[in-house]
């Protein structure tokens, strides 16, 4: 009997644990198509039950006879979805709806309860914020993924797509939270980030870092903790270049309505729930729910979304989780998963980016001597990070790779070797750069090849520089043009070499014998451009011809602070018949040319500023300190054929101030001054614009050519007010235009010595009357591309050729 009691008792329990259904899934919002965190979930009928993780994601068993799931959270209709019986494994994905408008309850006397745990908040930020810190060190790891989506059938079978289709096997569409997508790029790291709190330093080791298809150090950089950072506790967060006012910042209560939801444990913490909104419309604020810990006032877990009307471009959402615990007394990041959905419309394809990164081994006031925070180089890329084996990622990831994860290295590696991804590569790169890249010799600038302007009639151009197949040390350069019209060559040639590639030095030899408009601002567009050729509002006629030759060396003397220092020697022919030099008797003489010999040395210091490295150049993403430069040079008589011995000084400022909620301020400040007897050609001429082009640093209404001066002080000043009246106004509103207010000044002044060295051609003239003034009005994201600005010359309106008021059209793509 005992035998028989025991097979029946093992039948049914195996009969049971057959019957029990293992379901897996995640949790969505159908309106915003993102995963939900710490959603209940609960077998319906019994007291089988779960919560959704900070992806979204769950799992568990449910019992025999089950036959559906649901999903509760606060703010959303309750979702049912059905169990599919004598299905094991299953996976079922949950659709959550907003309930709308919740019921709000005033209760009176006293205030919202939600506001007055926020003041509690605010009261201990100081004392939570990881930044009152010491110092603090942790073990961090990213995972960075692009996939595409919004990819149609019909882009699937287009001709241009036909030899890579077999990519479009593993597009995800099993996920009903998001659009079909197909992972393109996928890159991952893990670092050591150490901070100290005085003087203010970080730095950061990578120790490992794989990007599909790619293995650079210079990427490898960006794939760190270094330039990712969504912090809740300042009071404004920076995201796309934008300012979004933090859930927590001490004046959120002036932008959101807040609502106490809820209260529970989580991860032993008492924590209260709270959800906010924004106030308005279209401004740049959050949506989503936080958890603060009882007793701690600290932030626990948030969840947050950009508004969906916010005034910015090509973002369909932003969406940040983070979880946060206490690291004795401070309340440290310990997992961060931010999702963006980007395209130029809704309508086309576009793409998720999304980052996972968790940190590990936290340390707090366990300070390293302060040799080893060190300003010159924060952040190091270990030898050989960029090509760990997998041995090395299996033990040093903090959480294991998923399926399509570890299938996009070999994806992207294959595709990379098509014939077709060459040819879209060879497009971008010279869309781009200008340069058509043939083996060892690059070609360019494609724009440069074909212009006109009255002297020379028809310009034809070829040139090019050597590629980085032919070296990553050393670059040769060199062109030649033919004016039709002139009949004439003009030519210039030159190389740099690396000395040392860290630090960064450099040095090079340029020659060139060719026209040149002078005083061009460093945004216009060259003469010889074919932009320039289309977009000219009057003919170029006050050109110069210059000979060349320039010896330079560039060095990082540490991050931010950059030298450049040249010996140049110029001889300025001018087109006419000769520079008319006045005697002491009343007579004068013709110079046929202007040489001079110069010393010139430009420092740079701009605060931990942010670069995308190429082999021989390098592109700035910016710092959020202002930027300064100074500038000498010094005139020798006598050397090489040198006529004037002179210094001139030079010293500029440039900052973005944000002023949220009302925009930012662009500003340059710039003031400079000649010592010594010299010609106009040698003084500043200040940048005008003679194209229908807006150029941001140049003054658009003045002319080329127009004024010289000795010494100077010029003040530009531009202010983006991102929509904050327009998008007060319900029509306009829906266009998502944006404000932009401008002046321009400048001030300046020629020596008698000076203005009597050399006749100022007709055209050319001295701020005698006080200081150049310009207004500008304008709007920008024009269809997102665009920007129009009209501009008023406020004097000096009886010169020749000059308009009072003038529109000037730009093409921008900003967030």
């Amino acid at each position: 009997m005992r035998k028989i009691l025991s097979v029946l008792v093992s039948f049914f329990l195996f009969v049971s644990a057959f019957a029990q259904v293992k379901i897996t899934g995640k949790v969505y919002n159908v309106a915003t198509n993102e995963t939900m965190p710490f959603v209940s979930i609960i077998v319906v009928g019994t007291t089988t039950g779960t919560v959704s993780d900070i992806d979204g994601n769950f799992s568990l068993t449910a019992p025999a006879g089950a036959d559906s799931l649901r999903a509760v959270y606060v703010g959303y209709l309750p979702s049912t979805v059905a169990i599919r019986k004598g299905v094991s494994p299953q996976v079922l994905n949950i659709p959550m709806k907003v309930a709308g408008e919740m019921d709000i309850v005033d209760i009176h006397p006293g205030e919202n309860p939600a506001v007055t745990l926020l003041k509690k908040v605010y009261a201990h930020k100081d004392q939570n914020d990881k930044r009152r810190l010491d110092c603090y060190q942790y073990e961090v790891y990213n995972k960075l993924e692009f996939d595409l989506n919004n990819i149609t059938p019909k882009f699937q079978q287009s001709k241009v797509m036909k030899p890579v289709k077999f990519i479009f096997d593993d597009i995800d569409s099993t996920n009903p939270s998001e659009k079909p997508n197909l992972p393109i790029f996928f890159s991952e790291s893990i670092s050591d980030f150490y901070y100290k709190k005085s003087p203010e330093c970080h730095k950061e080791v990578i120790k490992g870092s794989q990007v599909s298809g790619i293995q650079d150090a210079s990427v490898s950089q960006f794939t760190g903790d270094m330039y990712q950072d969504v912090d809740i506790y300042k009071n404004n967060i920076l995201v796309f270049g934008k300012l979004f006012v933090s859930p927590i910042s001490n004046n959120g209560t002036l932008f959101y309505h807040f609502y106490l939801i809820d209260s529970t444990v989580i991860d032993g913490h008492w924590c209260y729930q709270i959800q906010f909104k924004p106030k308005r419309k279209q401004e740049l604020l959050f949506y989503g729910n936080m958890w603060i810990a009882d007793t701690a006032f600290a932030v626990k877990r948030i969840e947050m979304n950009i508004a969906d009307d916010a005034n910015i471009n090509y973002v369909n959402s932003f969406y940040v989780i983070q979880e946060y615990d206490n690291a004795s007394g401070a309340w440290m990041m310990t997992k961060e998963r931010v999702i963006g959905d980007f395209n130029m419309t809704n309508k086309q394809m576009g793409f998720y980016g999304r980052k996972t990164t968790s940190y590990r081994d936290i340390l707090v006031n366990q300070c390293k001597d302060d040799d080893f925070y060190t300003r010159t180089d924060n952040l190091i890329v270990q030898p050989g990070a960029e090509s760990r084996d997998s041995a090395f990622w299996a033990n040093a990831r903090h959480d294991s790779l998923t399926r399509t994860e570890r299938q996009i290295y070999a994806r992207v590696d294959s595709v990379q070797h098509l014939p077709i991804y060459k040819t879209w590569e060879t497009v971008a790169i010279t869309a781009y750069t200008g340069y058509k890249t043939l083996g060892d010799f690059e070609y360019g600038p494609w724009y440069k090849t074909v212009s006109y302007n009255r002297i020379e009639g028809t310009r034809l151009r070829v040139g090019g520089r050597t590629s980085n197949d032919f070296s990553k040390w050393v670059e040769l350069n060199g062109y030649v043009a033919y004016g039709c019209k002139d009949e004439e060559f003009k030519y210039g040639a030159g190389f740099k070499t690396f000395i040392t590639k860290k630090p960064r030095q450099l040095t090079g030899v340029n020659y060139k014998n060719d026209f040149e408009i002078l005083g061009l601002s460093n945004n216009a567009f060259s003469n010889d451009n074919i932009m320039a050729t289309i977009f000219r509002r009057t003919p170029f006629t006050n050109y110069t011809r210059v000979e060349q030759y320039e010896w330079w060396y560039e060095r990082d003397i540490f991050k931010g602070l950059n030298m450049h220092l040249s010996l140049v020697n110029r001889n300025m022919y001018p087109l006419g018949d000769g520079y008319i030099h006045p005697l002491s008797d009343g007579g004068f003489d013709t110079l046929p040319r202007i040489s001079t010999s110069e010393l010139r040395l430009n420092i740079r210091f701009a605060f931990n500023e942010k670069y995308v490295e190429g082999v021989f150049s390098r592109t700035s993403v910016g710092t959020l300190w202002p930027v300064f430069q100074v500038q000498y040079v010094s005139g020798f008589k006598g050397v090489f054929g040198s006529q004037y011995a002179y210094q001139r000084l030079t010293i500029n400022c440039d900052d973005r101030i944000r002023i949220n909620p009302i925009g930012y301020l662009n500003y340059t400040f710039e003031v400079g001054k000649t010592w010594g007897r010299v010609p106009f050609p040698l003084m500043i001429l200040h940048p005008g614009n003679e194209t229908y082009v807006y150029d941001g640093t140049a003054y658009n209404m003045m002319n080329y050519f127009e004024f010289a001066s000795d010494q100077y002080a010029s003040a530009i000043l531009i202010h983006h007010f991102d929509g904050f009246f327009f998008n007060k106004i319900p029509l306009i509103r829906k266009l998502k235009w944006r404000e932009v207010l401008s002046f321009r000044a400048l001030y300046g002044s020629v020596s008698k010595a000076n203005r009597n060295e050399i006749l100022f051609p007709s055209t050319l003239y001295s701020l005698d009357h006080g200081p150049y003034m310009e207004l500008g009005a304008g709007i920008e994201n024009i269809f997102r591309f665009f920007r129009v600005d009209c501009f008023w010359r406020l004097n000096y309106l009886d010169h020749p050729n000059v308009a009072p008021v003038g529109v000037r059209i730009g093409l921008q793509i900003i967030f």
